[in-house]
């Protein structure tokens, strides 16, 4: 089967300039192995096949004397799905703030559109996810407290998992089956998250409608998508801010939990080197996660002002009203 090249991702997506895609987030996969602190970390775990090929994964334990929240989040590199890797230096940077707030991170490698066409992919990501539920007591966390955050193109899987809990063609044969890869919650990070992205997922000639509306993640747009945060820069000229923001209101509008951080005069990738952003999208993942699912915590009502401190009303949905 032929093979898309670059040049075709970028000609055919023409919502998405990828090539900056590609450029910002090879940065940290260069060079040194990025910094990972304090965190206790294992390298190099196979969790599956993808075909032939071994999949591996790295665990990012929380660093010794943090409390933690039982609760893994799966992280998916960017790339534009023909780069990239589990080693990026800005999941490292994003592990790290998570870390050091109690989550177990999981940082997985998927196939790039060179070692495998669609669904190769989703099937590799929901192989990572059943891994992590059926690992569950050796990383020490709840098995129904698992989300999963992709960046950019990792952002697309993301919600592509997000949003296809239960539908078994999309499982693949991967390994740990009968598992379940159904995920709790969803962080999109600059995701590529709008109905043409899917596009350049494949070949020459299997472009069709049909292929395309399989493969978009706004195709599973409905009141049983996971809770789902949207990270985003107002600057972002790679990967349009509105395309988040569509996601945010659709998703909003059917009543599933839902928010949205966006990250003043950022662009793609921010969290390559915005270490001070970092912590902002940190924080709002956190409370996303922790008042949804770590610790389940309404938001008291308003109450109309006339109820006093101790006045109490319905209630709201802390992940749809943030």
């Amino acid at each position: 089967m032929a093979r898309l090249t670059r040049r075709g991702f970028v000609k055919a997506s023409s919502a998405v300039a990828a090539a900056p895609v590609l450029t910002a987030l090879a940065v940290s996969a260069q060079g040194q192995a990025p910094d990972t602190g304090n965190l206790r970390v294992e390298k190099d775990i196979m969790f599956g096949k993808g075909g032939s090929m071994d999949l591996s994964l790295d665990v990012y334990q929380p660093p010794a004397g943090v409390t933690p929240k039982r609760m893994a989040i799966v992280h998916l590199f960017g790339g534009g799905f023909f780069t990239g890797n589990k080693n990026a230096g800005y999941i490292v940077n994003d592990v790290k703030a998570l870390g050091a707030r109690g989550y177990t991170n999981v940082s997985a490698n998927y196939r790039l559109q060179t070692q495998g066409s669609w669904p190769a992919q989703i099937h590799d990501v929901k192989a990572a996810i059943r891994w992590t539920r059926a690992n569950a007591a050796r990383l020490g966390i709840d098995a129904n407290r698992i989300a999963v955050a992709g960046y950019s193109a990792g952002g697309m899987l993301a919600l592509m998992a997000a949003g296809t809990n239960g539908k078994k063609e999309f499982e693949g044969d991967g390994g740990n089956a009968g598992v379940s890869s159904d995920v709790n919650a969803c962080i999109g990070v600059y995701p590529l998250a709008s109905a043409q992205i899917a596009t350049g997922l494949f070949p020459q000639g299997q472009a069709t409608s049909e292929n395309i509306a399989a493969a978009s993640p706004t195709s599973y747009i409905s009141d049983k998508f996971a809770p789902t945060i949207f990270i985003h820069g107002t600057k972002d000229g790679t990967v349009p801010v509105q395309s988040s923001v569509d996601f945010y209101t659709k998703l909003h509008a059917l009543g599933v939990p839902t928010t949205l951080t966006l990250i003043q005069g950022a662009d793609h990738a921010f969290d390559n080197n915005a270490l001070d952003a970092v912590d902002v999208m940190a924080a709002s993942i956190d409370l996303f996660l922790d008042r949804l699912i770590v610790n389940p915590k309404p938001y008291p009502s308003f109450g109309g002002g006339g109820r006093g401190r101790g006045g109490r009303g319905r209630g709201d949905s802390p992940g749809g009203r943030q």
